[in-house]
């Protein structure tokens, strides 16, 4: 029986803001985006960033020189940050879950940003467990951060829906036995709730 829910941030419970900003800064640059996607995603993990391994300042520079674009830090944070648009259809389907005795969790491959948007937006008030790869030093490139987080939850991976809208992220999940679902836009809601009201 399924006890805990889990939730990508960035492309499940607000728009993926990492990637639609990217795209406006590739923009701007004019550059090919999907390979300015790639160098810059590989950057944010190669420098440590995802992991909190260096500072906001050290991976926009080594991003900068890989990736070849200019801008200020404060530019190009503004440029993703801005992005994040929190979806509240979302936040009132866990709150539902919530309330029927779920576990509710976010699990995100993100860095202090995630901190600096509940700041902002006060989204942790909604979930049992926030998971932040910043601060787990582990991200969802590697299995083991699934293990990790059931762990911290005293749960088995079969007790765990997981939600995430990148397809690596839900094989990885799956191999390992948790209930994972790919989400592709907010017309997946209605697939999710028939789902868990099945597997209540």
């Amino acid at each position: 029986m399924i006890k805990a829910v889990l939730f990508d941030f960035g492309g499940v419970l607000a728009n993926e803001g990492f990637k639609e900003g990217l795209f406006a800064i590739a923009q701007k640059n004019n550059l090919s985006y999907e390979p300015f996607l790639l160098c810059a995603a590989d950057t944010v993990v190669k420098t440590g960033y995802l992991l909190g391994e260096c500072d906001e300042a050290a991976f926009w520079k080594a991003a900068r020189s890989a990736c070849g674009f200019s801008g200020t830090d404060e530019e190009l944070r503004n440029e993703i940050l801005s992005r994040f648009v929190l979806r509240p259809q979302m936040l009132e389907f866990a709150a539902s879950l919530k309330a029927s005795g779920f576990v509710i969790g976010i699990l995100s491959d993100q860095t202090n940003w995630l901190e600096e948007l509940n700041q902002e937006h006060h989204f942790y008030d909604h979930f049992d467990y926030v998971f932040n790869s910043y601060r787990l030093k582990m991200c969802k490139r590697e299995p083991h951060i699934f293990s990790a987080v059931c762990n911290m939850m005293g749960l088995k991976f079969s007790d765990v829906f997981f939600i995430d809208d990148t397809l690596d992220n839900v094989q990885r999940a799956a191999q390992l036995g948790l209930m994972a679902f790919h989400f592709k836009s907010i017309n997946d809601l209605p697939e999710i709730q028939r789902l868990l009201k099945g597997i209540e």
